[in-house]
């Protein structure tokens, strides 16, 4: 696995652990020669790990919409800066760049972005993985809705297959480089009938 893209918030979060983490994951994205696409931002947990990579001799290419230049204030030291029109070319390019994706904590537009990835890897519009690291049991309740949604016949145990999810940034590198995408679903059914 060549790159990566990390979804993750423009803040810091209200734990030093979460920080901590975005460091730790940008480290070892560097010392296995991974690239990091990310959103362009300097500011919060997207700040932290590309400065982490950078710091450790990785490459680091940011996607930043035009109209959040000064929002999430661009980041001027990367490897690379692509500027988009929009959040929704942001994730194709995004999605285009990197081979497997992360989540680290952050708010609703990191769920947004991770929720779009992972429901085009449902469809089979991509087979990369897709992770969380579940820093400090922060995505628990979100593991917990995906398992209900499995159990409610929402969605397919082996679609549910597809979000991998790990406490370390070893432990969910290690799960997106072994990573095996289920058969695509092929036709939806009425089970009424």
């Amino acid at each position: 696995m060549k790159s990566i893209a990390v979804f993750c918030g423009s803040n810091d979060g209200a734990s030093p652990v979460y920080k901590e983490n975005a460091i730790l994951l940008g480290k070892e994205l560097a010392a296995r020669n991974i690239t990091l696409i990310y959103g362009g931002a300097t500011v919060g947990l997207m700040g932290a790990i590309a400065d982490a990579v950078m710091q450790a001799g990785g490459r680091v290419i940011g996607v930043l919409p035009h109209f959040l230049k000064k929002r999430e204030i661009e980041h001027t030291r990367l490897t690379e800066l692509i500027m988009v029109d929009s959040m929704h070319e942001r994730k194709l390019k995004m999605s285009e760049l990197a081979e497997g994706f992360i989540a680290l904590p952050g708010g609703p537009g990191t769920m947004e972005e991770y929720f779009e990835i992972f429901t085009w890897a449902q469809l089979g519009l991509h087979h990369k993985p897709c992770g969380l690291l579940n820093v400090d049991h922060y995505y628990d309740p979100l593991i917990a809705l995906f398992n209900k949604m499995a159990e409610e016949k929402f969605m397919q145990e082996q679609q549910r297959s597809i979000m991998l999810t790990d406490t370390t940034p070893q432990g969910i590198l290690q799960q997106l480089a072994g990573y095996t995408p289920p058969p695509v679903k092929k036709v939806l059914t009425d089970e009424r009938t």
